[in-house]
This record gives C-alpha cells, sequence and structure tokens, in this order.
C-alpha cells in the first residue's frame, strides 16, 4: 500500500508547502488502496447494521460505499490540506523508529494530538483534532436525517481519530514488518 505521509525517523525535510499539502491529501484521497479501504470500511458498517437506513444487499452496500469514501475524501482534506495550511502543521507522520513495542505504540497513539509545525517544533494537533471533527460535521450534509445528531456525529468524529491512529501506527511499525517478512529496507 502506498505511503503518502510517513517519514523515516531521523530525516530532516523542508517544510511543506500549501501545494504539497494539498496534494498529500488527494493522493491518500484517491490512490487505489483509499478505494479499497473505504470498501472494507463500507462492508464493516453495512455488516454491522451502523446506519439501518442504507439497508442490505448491494444498493445498501453501494450507499455505505459512497457515504464512507465520501467522509474519507473529506477528512484527508481537513487533515492534511486545509488546517495544516491554516495552522502552519506538517501533516506528515515523523516515526520514533526505536524503542520497544510499548514505546512507539504510546509515540503512535499521542500524534493523534501532537504534531510538528512547519518550521519543526512539537505542538498541538489542531489539525488532526478539529479536522476529524469538521469531517463529521460536514458529513451531516449528505447523511440522511435520522443520522445527523450529535451522536451519529460524535461516532464519526472517533471513528476518524481512531483509524488516523490505526495508519499512524501501521506507519510505524510497517519497516520493522517489511523487514521481517520481505527481507527488504524501506529505503
Amino acid at each position: 500500500m502506498p505511503n503518502f505521509r510517513a517519514v523515516s525517523a531521523g530525516a530532516k525535510l523542508p517544510p511543506q508547502s500549501v501545494k504539497e499539502k494539498f496534494k498529500t491529501g488527494a493522493q491518500d484521497s484517491f490512490d487505489y488502496s483509499s478505494f479499497i479501504f473505504a470498501g472494507i470500511q463500507a462492508g464493516i458498517s453495512q455488516a454491522s447494521d451502523a446506519y439501518p437506513g442504507f439497508r442490505q444487499g448491494a444498493a445498501g452496500y453501494a450507499r455505505y460505499y459512497w457515504h464512507t469514501f465520501a467522509d474519507q475524501t473529506d477528512e484527508n482534506l481537513w487533515v492534511e490540506g486545509i488546517l495544516p495550511t491554516v495552522f502552519h502543521q506538517d501533516s506528515r507522520y515523523y516515526t520514533l523508529g526505536h524503542g520497544g513495542v510499548i514505546k512507539r505504540g504510546f509515540y503512535a497513539v499521542t500524534r493523534t494530538v501532537i504534531t510538528r509545525t512547519d518550521s519543526g517544533k512539537e505542538t498541538f494537533n489542531v489539525s488532526e483534532v478539529l479536522g476529524s471533527g469538521a469531517s463529521a460535521s460536514i458529513s451531516s450534509l449528505y447523511y440522511p436525517t435520522e443520522y445527523r445528531t450529535w451522536t451519529k456525529v460524535g461516532q464519526r468524529w472517533l471513528t476518524n481519530a481512531l483509524l488516523d491512529f490505526g495508519t499512524f501506527a501501521a506507519k510505524e511499525f510497517w519497516p520493522d514488518v517489511n523487514r521481517a517478512i520481505f527481507h527488504e529496507s524501506d529505503q
């Protein structure tokens, strides 16, 4: 799977330009893997009957799919493009790359609330926290009325944040998995 936002431990990169931030968000939204990821999420949502009004069957799956894809794209736009530009934050994930599983796992969790500024200093991850919330709120515009509740918006916000944490954890540990399974370096 392509990885557009992870940066290897210790790498020193120049700040992202506004164009690069939006390009990364677009790549994360429209790469082939994003269509697969949305399909898996839609299948899980349909299997758990997350939105009963969407119904079951192929038509129901299509409803789940396009809502999931729209949510994912909207969130990427806010978290990787708009808010990092406004708040001068770096939308990339910098791996820790050393230490035990617990230390690195904790580090991945903290990246949902801590990020780097364009100048390289650590700061509160406004882009992630507010961006996930903004996209969850915006999704109320295209969900049926019965799913425009504070509870459903909060669930989508939490889901966005948890999915981003999951991708951070995958980015943190992928180099190790790649070396162990495929005997390859990610360099």
